[in-house]
Parts: C-alpha cells; structure tokens; sequence
C-alpha cells in the first residue's frame, strides 16, 4: 500500500532479491487468471456436436415426435366419439328427463341404488370418456352421488361392446371376460358403497346450471351440449398429451424385466393402464399383446385402464372438481389392482 507525506506519494521500496514483486492493481500489468469452463463453452460446444450429428439428431427426434403424435391423434380419435356420445346423452337426461324418472327407476334406499346403477352400466354403448358427464348429469337429476359414480366405474367396462372385445381379444383365454365383468362389477359397487360410508357432499363441485331451466328445452339442450364439449374436452386433450409424453418416455425394457415378477408386474401393468390411457373398446387389445405378462397382470391392466387412467383423472376434475379427483382416484385405483388380484388368483 502506497504511503504519502506532505511533500506527495513516496514511491513503493525496490524488491530485494530473492522476494517477489508486491501485486498493484494499478499500473502493473495484471496477471493472468485461469478461466473456468463456464455456460458459453458448453453452448459451443453442443453446437457443435449439433452441427455435426444433425442427421442423427434430427432422424431420433422425427421418430418420438411421430410416435408422440400418433399416440395423442389416437387416443382422441378413440375418445372424442364416445366423449360426444355421452355429453349429448348427459344433456338429455339433464334436459328432457324430468327428475321424478329417477325416484322411481331408482331404489330409494341409496345402498340398494348402488347396485342397480351399477348393472345398468352394461345398457351403455360407450367408453369411459361418456360416462363422466352422465354420472355428473345423473347427480344433478338427484340421483346419489354413489349410485351415479358406480354407475361411471361400471359402464366403461361391462357393456356389450368391451366385453365382445375381450372375448376377440383373448381367443384362447375366454374366461377373461367373465373375470374382467366380474372383478370390473365388484370394483363399481365396492366404490359406490365406500362412497356411502366415507363421501361428502362438499368433496363434488358440479358447475352450475340454474340458468337451463330457463331456456327452451331443445336450446338448453345445445346450450348443455357446447359447455361439457368444451370444458371435458380441454381437460381430454391434456390427459391425451400426458398420454402420449408416457408412451415415448417409458422404455421398453422395463417392460421385460417387470413381466418376470408376479407381485411387480400387477403393479406394473396396473400403472401402466393410467399412464397409457387407451379406450376401454380397445385395450383388450393391448393387453393381449402384453404376452410376456401374466394373465393376472393383464387383467388388472383392463380392470384398472377403464376406471383410472390420465384422461379420466382430467376429465373428472373439469366435472366434479379437484378435491374429488384427488380421493377417488387413488382409492378406486388400489381397490381395482386389489380385487384384480384376487379374481385373477381364484381363477388362474
């Protein structure tokens, strides 16, 4: 450090020999200092590693963006039919149905109601994406919650045209389809009545629809029809895409190494039926190509895929709300892979 006196600065001391230099950060030439290897090398060099294997790159990317788009293109085409199919369905009940039909169709009694809500599921032509906006119509005709969301579960898998499937699906293994009705049945009712005992009302968020009454039928009937295209479709689209990111992301191998666990390969396919969100007229499909898997873990796969998947977890949060989707997913989901199971180990 320079010193001064009244006369002005005084010069630093010569270095003696043998003693380095004192560092100035004034006039002295600085040193050199190291340079880290920081963010602007590492862009350099990835573009150069682009520049180079752009062939590679952009060959890799074009194959997962075409099985990207020919995921999410499918899961819709199979969906939005039925997704129509139900909401003008819904929009009849909530329009041209008066709310006496259900008092008397119904049992009164809502423990009775469950099941019978739960076998009507088979006179219904459709897939899980047309169920959803008929249970919440059914609950805002006054129906209980339990008996329309039994009716949800079971519609998507024990109707005639699923069940005709599966038989093609699994030529050689027709008691799939009795074990499929059965366990998917079993799964409904046991939800519908869990929902008696454990539910609450405040759990179920239906958008409100005071200002239908007020309109012709056949314009309210349009009017009901626009709003749950619109609102399940948005939430459609986006379990489509998370579909879709799943089915590029998830190797293949593990696939393999899951299939030779008996317990982990329940579990597997189980989960794998969420994240893939295939409709339920044409997993039976999917799960008969799974050959490396057992026959129990394929039928959790189509017990599972119906009632729980990416899609549907979307869709019933635009119908009834966050706080329901975030409770009866989970539980219908352990319960599906619980009675699967035990169906499966009764008969195979």
């Amino acid at each position: 450090m320079r010193t001064s006196n009244r006369h002005g600065p005084v010069p630093p001391a010569p270095a003696r020999p043998g003693q380095p230099a004192p560092a100035d950060g004034g006039g002295s030439a600085p040193q050199a200092h190291r340079h880290a290897f920081g963010s602007i090398e590492i862009l350099c060099v990835l573009l150069i590693l682009v520049a180079v294997l752009h062939r590679q790159i952009s060959e890799l990317v074009a194959a997962r963006l075409q099985t990207w788009l020919t995921v999410f293109v499918s899961v819709l085409v199979q969906a939005v039919p039925f997704l129509v199919f139900g909401v003008m369905l819904s929009a009849v009940i909530a329009v041209f149905i008066p709310r006496s039909f259900w008092a008397r169709a119904l049992p009164r009694r809502p423990t009775l109601a469950v099941p019978v809500a739960g076998v009507a599921g088979v006179v219904l032509p459709g897939c899980e994406c047309g169920s959803v906006p008929i249970a919440g119509s059914l609950i805002r005709r006054g129906v209980t919650p339990a008996a329309a969301l039994a009716f949800l579960l079971a519609a998507p898998a024990i109707n005639p045209i699923v069940l005709a499937a599966t038989a093609v699906a699994f030529p050689r293994n027709p008691e799939m389809v009795a074990a499929r009705a059965g366990a998917s049945l079993a799964v409904a009712l046991l939800m519908g009545w869990l929902w008696l005992r454990l539910g609450r009302v405040e759990w179920i968020r239906l958008p409100h629809r005071a200002h239908l009454d007020r309109l012709p039928k056949w314009e309210a009937f349009w009017v009901a029809c626009r709003h749950d295209v619109v609102h399940a479709g948005g939430f459609l689209v986006l379990g489509a895409m998370a579909a879709a990111t799943i089915n590029v992301a998830v190797p293949q191998t593990w696939l393999n190494d899951l299939a030779a666990r008996p317990v982990l390969s329940v579990l597997a396919l189980a989960t794998l039926a969420v994240l893939l969100s295939i409709c339920s007229e044409a997993d039976a499909f999917v799960a008969a190509s799974l050959s490396q898997f057992s026959l129990t873990a394929r039928l959790a796969f189509l017990v599972v895929g119906p009632m729980v998947d990416l899609k549907l977890i979307s869709m019933q949060t635009g119908i009834f709300g966050r706080d329901f989707a975030a409770r009866f997913a989970p539980a219908t989901f352990g319960l599906a892979v619980l009675t699967a199971a035990v169906v499966g180990i009764v008969i195979w």
